[in-house]
């Protein structure tokens, strides 16, 4: 008999989670519910934090190895434009399918609420919204770190990266004395992401606490007030799959459906954890089991964590449509094709803050008068949505991953047989 794998732990913790929580609501009072939703939190947050304790000396050990590995400024320069010009498509096509759904749909426009300007400051608090961080100033001093440490400590994965650069390309000029520097930080990723494999054995019990704390406190009754947006939103979701795949399978061929199996599990790790960051350091070793080369792998896959939000991108302007059809802001063609143009600027500036999907909505809102308190419509659904967008932005960076490792011709067979997994 074939041993349960970490997918199969995860989707039971998933039910019990369901089950769990449904039993608290309906039995445990108020009180208790609260009890349960703070314990329950507590352990997901655990869990959270033992990945984000890993996530910055990983990015920094193994994108400093793969860069000195590349051997020029030239390799760097070439990946980083094939990576970029990929991320920038995939952002436009998740904001353009968006746009679409949400005008056949029209899902906001049978609510009819009445603006009430002014009352979005005083409903949103600056905890949650800080539209300080769109301004284009602060996103390009944000990228330089003042201190590496500080950017380790925060988890500031895009001025991680931009240190990486420097000091794995200073590394390789330095030949035989770099390649102690180069043989340590090697060393120090395999340690790291042993680390990885002792931290994911809670992942099931993670799963299981984030999904029971959600339907206790919101019960079934969530599913069903918000039920058509939320099915249309992974319908959505499901149709951006799958013209991902589509479109990497140009590439790769068949081979896309191998990626989808190799990764499985880091999927349902994010879907069920509401979290992206969950699945980062075991994805790069999937990655390089499935053929990508250890320098494409972990150049890239840092860099979409910044850059790659697929399924954010998706949810920005299904909710900023959304939010504008509910309070009857009519907005023509012209006006829609800016505000994409305006979300993938702004979205690229926000990776690590706090509800950042939030964040860009709420700063694009305001450039064109519609009421920002529609945001609080969502909020209530925001972690079930949430599930969605983490699992899209995992897939998404894997497949540009595989993607420009093809486009380099560095492609290989797969370390393992994806299909006997």
């Amino acid at each position: 008999m074939q041993k349960m794998g970490l997918t199969g732990w995860i989707l039971v913790a998933m039910l019990l989670g369901v089950a769990l929580g449904l039993w608290v609501h309906y039995n445990a009072g108020p009180s208790g519910i609260e009890n349960f939703s703070g314990a329950a939190s507590t352990i997901t947050d655990i869990f959270l934090r033992l990945i984000k304790m890993i996530i910055a000396p990983l990015v920094f050990s193994t994108l400093v190895v793969g860069i000195a590995k590349l051997g020029d400024i030239k390799a760097v320069g070439r990946i980083g434009g094939k990576t970029l010009l990929w991320f920038m498509g995939a952002t436009f096509l998740s904001l353009l399918l968006g746009m679409i759904v949400m005008n056949a749909l029209q899902l906001g426009s049978g609510l009819n609420l009445p603006a009430s300007p002014g009352s979005a400051t005083a409903t949103i608090s600056a905890a949650v919204i800080d539209q300080s961080t769109l301004s284009a100033r602060s996103f390009i001093t944000h990228v330089f770190p003042t201190s590496i440490f500080e950017a380790m400590s925060g988890n500031l994965i895009l001025q991680i990266v931009v240190f990486s650069v420097f000091f794995g390309i200073s590394t390789a000029s330095l030949s035989e004395s770099g390649k102690i520097i180069i043989k340590a930080l090697d060393a120090l990723s395999q340690v790291v992401l042993r680390m990885t494999g002792y931290v994911m054995y809670l992942a099931p019990v993670a799963a299981l606490a984030a999904i029971a704390s959600v339907i206790a406190v919101k019960g079934p009754e969530l599913l069903f007030t918000y039920g058509k947006f939320i099915i249309s939103f992974y319908l959505t979701i499901l149709a951006l799959w799958l013209l991902l795949l589509l479109i990497a399978s140009i590439f790769v061929g068949r081979r896309v459906i191998d990626l989808v199996v190799s990764i499985k599990d880091m999927i349902l790790l994010a879907f069920s954890t509401a979290s992206s960051e969950a699945a980062f350091p075991r994805l790069i070793p999937e990655l390089e089991n499935f053929g990508c080369p250890p320098k494409i792998a972990s150049f890239v896959l840092p860099l979409g964590y910044s850059f790659n939000l697929d399924g954010s991108m998706l949810y920005m302007t299904f909710a900023s449509l959304f939010i504008a059809q509910a309070y009857g802001v009519p907005l023509t063609l012209g006006q829609q094709l800016s505000m994409l143009l305006v979300l993938m600027l702004t979205s690229k500036g926000v990776a690590g803050v706090p509800r950042a999907a939030l964040v860009v909505i709420a700063g694009t809102l305001s450039l064109y008068n519609i009421p920002q308190q529609g945001l609080l419509l969502l909020l209530g659904i925001d972690q079930i949505l949430d599930m969605a967008r983490s699992a899209t932005n995992v897939l998404g960076n894997s497949i540009a991953s595989v993607v420009v490792s093809k486009w380099e011709g560095e492609l290989g067979a797969a370390a393992v047989d994806v299909n006997k997994v």
